[in-house]
């Protein structure tokens, strides 16, 4: 259960962070935001705000979305022939459609529709008491939809199409970009909860209590110069050199050299495997820099380190394609379970490694992923007008294909390498 409530928390955190990127920068485009959703599936709270949009919570607390005018497939559809409650203002045009059948405004006029756009000539036509009539809707009118959730009409003044391309991308890019700094700011929260950010630098460490070098005689802290015949200089160099002493042994015993006191001994000590790997079964941390300067730029120096590693990933993938080298919701659930198990600061580590991941999986040039989108919006800018919308469309619904291929794909290798 714990590990089914961290997925949710931790997802969740991820989807409305990034979709709170798009919102923000979408109205500072000039973009109609008609909805911003936490949760997915059937509504159970909504409130419209000034600002016209519709912020509602929904019953799955599975991520969020953002609804922009005239972004993707968001159109409104009405059949000839729909009941519509229509309620009008002082100066008579149309305020608000209700297709819903529910929270009918009793001086509301019933129409069977007929007629209607909302976009450009802003009108709606249908008969009233069997007579034709026609009305102006209003520029900030809002419908309620079948579901029973009421957003603004989105005519084509404030549509996604008509804001500028720089306005786009910035939307576009801004649900990566918030994933970043979530990244840093969950990597300020670890470091501040340390006490410190690691240094990385240097060949001085922490020796764990009780761990395989404490127990061979290794005081708290330590200088370790060499494991085996591997020079050690900085962590990276110790990590490499503890891999390469392992790799294949089932018991493996390392030679550590440790510096004291202007001398060098040697000790023998058998690490345990932890989480797969040797180094933290050795019992090694390294020293804390807890200097305010230090833990402020540790922030960002472990994002980059981070984003750097599964940017080396991504490369191995790409050259040498395996789907055992991706993970999808079963793979990122099992990593969820794994982190609730040792503890809040593994829960905040999974936290911002999965954000970085996520934010440059978006940037990846893919129709239906940001990036796609972004690479629309340049060769938008370098034509200087927009793909016809048809274009755009089609391009869309080629990568949402390739998306769901992947991810079904994914999913299932997950499933096999998991259970079976």
């Amino acid at each position: 259960m714990i590990g089914l409530l961290t997925f949710i928390l931790v997802f969740g955190i991820i989807v409305v962070v990034h979709e709170f990127g798009h919102f923000y920068f979408a109205k500072k485009s000039g973009i109609l935001v008609r909805e911003f959703a936490i949760g997915m599936g059937p509504k159970i709270f909504a409130h419209i705000g000034k600002d016209g949009t519709a912020y509602t919570i929904r019953l799955l607390p599975l991520g969020g979305y953002v609804r922009m005018a005239g972004w993707g497939e968001d159109t409104t559809e009405i059949k000839t022939g729909t009941p519509a409650s229509l309620t009008l203002a002082a100066d008579g045009k149309v305020k608000r459609i209700n297709l819903s059948g529910k929270k009918v405004d009793q001086t509301a006029l019933p129409m069977q529709v007929t007629q209607f756009d909302f976009e450009d000539k802003l009108f709606i036509r249908g008969l009233v008491l069997e007579e034709e009539k026609t009305f102006s809707v209003d520029h900030d009118a809002t419908i309620v939809e079948a579901d029973g959730t009421e957003v603004r009409i989105a005519p084509l003044d404030v549509q996604y199409q008509n804001a500028t391309v720089w306005g786009k991308m910035i939307t576009n890019f801004a649900g990566p970009m918030n994933n970043f700094i979530l990244g840093v700011i969950v990597f300020w929260i670890l470091i501040f909860m340390q006490g410190g950010v690691r240094d990385t630098q240097t060949n001085n460490f922490n020796i764990i209590p009780d761990s395989a070098l404490a127990k061979v005689g290794v005081e708290n802290t330590a200088q370790i110069t060499k494991v085996g015949s591997h020079e050690i200089s900085n962590w990276a160099d110790l990590i490499q050199a503890v891999d390469a002493e392992t790799k294949d042994k089932t018991a493996p015993v390392l030679d550590v050299t440790i510096a004291e006191s202007g001398t060098e001994k040697q000790v023998s000590v058998a690490p345990e495997e932890s989480q797969g790997r040797y180094i933290l079964g050795l019992g090694v941390q390294p020293r804390l820099k807890s200097d305010i300067w230090s833990m402020f730029m540790g922030g960002f120096t472990s994002a980059a380190d981070s984003a750097l590693r599964i940017l080396n990933a991504l490369k191995s993938l790409i050259f040498q394609p395996d789907l055992n080298k991706l993970g999808g919701p079963v793979a990122i659930f099992k990593a969820s379970s794994d982190a609730a198990k040792n503890g809040l600061e593994n829960v905040l580590f999974f936290l911002a490694m999965i954000s970085i991941n996520i934010g440059i999986f978006n940037l990846i040039p893919i129709p239906a992923l940001d990036g796609g989108k972004i690479v629309l919006n340049i060769l938008e800018a370098i034509r200087r007008k927009p793909l016809k919308q048809e274009i755009e469309t089609y391009v869309t619904l080629v990568g949402v294909v390739i998306m769901v291929v992947l991810m079904l794909a994914v999913t299932w290798n997950d499933i096999m390498r998991t259970f079976f």
